[in-house]
């Protein structure tokens, strides 16, 4: 009757006698660290992911408050004739755009000012060329704070295109007395080829992790090309400063340091996605991963080991789960709690990639989630850091 009551007791007591019939071989230590491994993949997918996977968008008729468009540039005149327009003509009452034109030498300034004699609420920020001055998003961003006429500011690049003219007004729309930053969502857009398909991979999981982990509050880090965040956030931790040496960071450790209290919001509105071009070459795609890759020394300890638990497991499960199929004592448990793990994995994140729009992907995620673990931690390790000096 005891037992009858307490199945879960039943069930660890049924296991404890499985593996003391099976004898504490290595084989048996493999099972264990197996076992240990698909929970903690379970408990992360489920706990994390699945808040972001279960997240509902909800319709926030706020008040349309005065937003500053702020974007840094740097000898992008052909981005710049192509894609500012899109950000010029968003549905919205009252917003500026900011470029800020970097130590540009082709002829970025010349469009500029031709688009500005043709939008009203275009302002242009010229930083002229100079030794003394180095390259990087931060200066041109900072000098765009400062100058922007209101408290509100939203970020993107020159190479972006919101998916539609209402991307402002959702961006906006997610302000509140108590969020003060929105993390949007910067896909790339589809293109020919398997680099384009594992940028655009790369690009949805990287998502995954931050909208999740900000959903459990624990924020470390949102996408320049599509965030938005007000003056007084800004101000409170002194913009850049603390990791001014970097010229990457701008979207990551200021995010790290100025998303406090549950100041922060998520939105996944499709409305509110900003697209823009992926690299075309693998060489190019990992000089930008590089860059990327030079702020997370920086990050404390809690955020790495929270980034590295689920690749780590992955890789500890599938090793232990090769080892354990030639094992006929093992080979029935293990191939059953594996395809639950999987399975379970694939719906959850799954759901997460369609409220991303990366729907193309679902059908072979247990494929790319493995080739993903495996990957990751390859290109962390073998790419040069030291490269973080670039535009």
């Amino acid at each position: 009757m005891y037992f009858a009551k307490h199945p879960y007791l039943c069930k660890a007591i049924i296991m404890f006698d499985f593996i003391s019939v099976m004898g504490y071989n290595m084989n048996t230590y493999l099972f264990l660290l197996f076992c240990l491994a698909v929970i903690v993949q379970l408990l992360f997918v489920l706990l994390i992911y699945g808040r972001l996977g279960f997240h509902k968008e909800k319709k926030r008729p706020g008040e349309q408050k005065g937003v500053s468009i702020l974007i840094a540039a740097r000898n992008e005149s052909e981005n710049i004739f192509k894609f500012l327009p899109f950000i010029l003509e968003q549905d919205y009452p009252e917003f500026e755009v900011i470029i800020i034109n970097h130590q540009s030498t082709d002829d970025s300034k010349f469009i500029l000012n031709a688009y500005q004699r043709q939008y009203s609420n275009l302002r242009i920020i010229e930083i002229e060329k100079s030794h003394h001055i180095s390259f990087g998003k931060k200066l041109p961003l900072t000098l765009g704070v400062k100058g922007a006429k209101y408290d509100q500011l939203l970020l993107t690049d020159t190479d972006c295109q919101p998916t539609s003219n209402q991307w402002l007004k959702s961006m906006q729309s997610h302000f509140t007395n108590k969020h003060q930053i929105v993390l949007g969502y910067g896909p790339y857009s589809p293109g020919k080829g398997w680099v384009n398909r594992l940028i655009c991979f790369d690009t949805a999981w990287i998502a995954m992790n931050y909208l999740s982990f900000a959903k459990v509050n624990m924020p470390y880090m949102g996408i320049g090309r599509n965030m938005a965040y007000t003056k007084e956030v800004f101000n409170k931790v002194d913009g850049f400063k603390s990791h001014s040496s970097i010229s990457s960071g701008d979207d990551d450790l200021f995010i790290q340091e100025a998303a406090k209290n549950k100041n922060y919001t998520i939105n996944i509105d499709p409305d509110s996605f900003c697209y823009s071009k992926a690299e075309e070459s693998w060489k190019d795609w990992i000089a930008q991963k590089s860059r990327h890759y030079t702020t997370v020394p920086k990050y404390k300890v809690i955020k790495k080991m929270m980034l590295g638990i689920y690749p780590l497991s992955m890789l500890i499960m599938l090793g232990t789960f090769v080892s354990l199929l030639l094992d006929s004592n093992f080979l029935l448990i293990v191939v059953a709690l594996f395809t639950f793990n999987l399975l379970i994995k694939w719906l959850i994140i799954g759901l997460v990639f369609q409220k991303l729009k990366e729907s193309k992907f679902i059908a072979l995620m247990p494929l790319l989630d493995i080739g993903y673990a495996i990957l990751t931690p390859i290109m962390y390790y073998t790419t040069d850091k030291a490269n973080g000096k670039k535009w």
